[in-house]
């Protein structure tokens, strides 16, 4: 195998539970909570409910839990159909580096394949550090999103790490399975470009059942390719020159952002704005509404045609212009603010159109160290009301508290019959390092 894979398979077995830090564990805990209640949130969503039916096909031994419900699959379908109901609402947690992603989506793999192999909590928790860190390092390598790939380069690997960890692969498996990860799973950018379709949410948990998948053919004995990021018709070869660099164990989990509101990341700092200015404006009065924003946000939520004329929840959730109209109307974001009947909404679409979004220099270089915004509201007398924010709520330096984790854990359960035992759910996940057996204790229950 060629030096980063070999690399990689060293840094994989050599995480442990041992050598996290108190505050990693922590933010592990947190994420799962989150992650967790993101997918019950969207458990009745349309594309929920064909997941599970597809998964309902597959079955085996071992076999996952679907979450929240008693149905089982194979341990990639399972981590296919969770991962897609965890990113369906777009309120998990995102990481902003050259590259940008939400890294959350691993964690549907690593409790898949916890379930089957009987997983302690501190193995879990070791095998979600693990995959954070090889996802997010990853992200710092190189904007891959430019050079036209998607989420999935960056999710396949964290996810073949942290389900190889759990599996106790040796090297030669590990190395096996990383390379079996990237070979066939290269995902590219025009899933996030134009008018946006379901496969957006459902990209990153496709990531998920193929780094289980690759990691269950290494366990077998299968082989990959040898060279796969240094050799010919490798990554450096395909796309670029690049360094990475792997953190110190643990570190990079520390350094993702929860989402407060279920918006595209780009489009969070603004937003939260809209909420604020709202108090100070009537929405009649409005002549325009200028929204400043850096490259990527621009790119993403306010540049292409469809960001202004929405059809789908996907474009919707990543349109700045119909994300801050909802703020300004609504007063509130919620999953109803993507009924489909809002985007022909008069009052809507009338305030998209007033909707001016730029780039402006000064933020650009400011991101992704933060994730800023500047909101300006000209009224028709000629006044303008203006507010900025450069990290929003759940920013990691800006973090929510337990507290406030917990609030939107319960919230998101609000709409799933698990929301009735939300602080027994809470007192387990809180305690998640003293559990034998993660499936048992935690991912088996939350159906019951």
């Amino acid at each position: 195998m060629d030096a980063t894979t070999e690399r990689l398979a060293r840094y994989v077995l050599e995480a442990d539970y041992a050598r996290l830090s108190s505050q990693s564990v922590h933010e592990c805990k947190r994420r799962l909570i989150d992650t967790l209640g993101c997918a019950l949130g969207a458990y009745d969503e349309p594309l929920s409910v064909r997941a599970r039916a597809l998964a309902a096909r597959a079955s085996g031994d071992p076999a996952a839990h679907i979450w929240g419900s008693r149905g089982t699959s194979t341990p990639e379908m399972a981590a296919f159909t969770n991962g897609v109901m965890l990113r369906l609402m777009d309120i998990s947690d995102t990481y902003l580096g050259k590259s940008r992603g939400h890294p959350s989506d691993v964690a549907s793999a690593v409790l898949a394949v916890a379930e089957c192999v009987h997983a302690p909590g501190r193995e879990v928790i070791a095998a979600l550090a693990l995959a954070y860190d090889v996802y997010c390092s990853l992200c710092n390598a190189f904007d891959w999103n430019s050079a036209g790939w998607d989420q999935p380069l960056y999710g396949v690997l964290g996810s073949v790490a942290g389900a190889g960890r759990l599996l106790q692969l040796d090297a030669g498996a590990m190395a096996n399975a990383i390379s079996l990860a990237l070979v066939p799973n290269m995902a590219m950018a025009q899933t996030r470009r134009g008018p946006l379709s379901s496969w957006k949410g459902c990209a990153g948990a496709n990531a998920a059942r193929n780094g289980v998948f690759a990691a269950m053919l290494a366990r077998e004995g299968f082989t990959g390719p040898t060279a796969v990021f240094e050799g010919e018709g490798g990554l450096r070869d395909n796309v670029a020159p690049f360094e990475w660099a792997l953190p110190p164990f643990g570190h990079m989990i520390t350094q993702t952002h929860i989402k407060s509101l279920p918006v595209c990341y780009h489009g969070q700092s603004a937003v939260l704005l809209a909420l604020e200015l709202r108090a100070r404006v009537a929405v009649h009065d409005i002549e325009e509404i200028q929204v400043d924003a850096y490259r990527a946000a621009v790119d993403m939520m306010g540049k292409d045609p469809s960001r202004w004329a929405p059809t789908t929840h996907e474009t919707a959730d990543h349109s700045l212009p119909y994300t801050v109209a909802i703020a300004l109307l609504d007063g509130a974001i919620t999953a109803r603010s993507f009924d489909a009947a809002r985007f022909t909404d008069s009052a809507v679409v009338a305030l998209m159109q007033k909707v001016k979004v730029n780039e402006d220099p000064a933020l650009t270089r400011a991101y992704p160290e933060g994730a800023p915004s500047r909101l300006r509201i000209r009224l028709r007398s000629g006044e303008t009301v203006a507010a900025e924010r450069t990290y929003p709520a759940g920013h990691a330096k800006s973090p929510m508290t337990d507290a406030e984790v917990e609030r939107k854990f319960r919230d998101m359960l609000s709409v799933h019959p698990a929301g009735r035992r939300a602080d027994d759910l809470l007192q387990r996940l809180w305690s998640l390092e003293r559990s034998a057996d993660v499936g048992q204790d935690v991912v088996g229950v939350l159906g019951e």
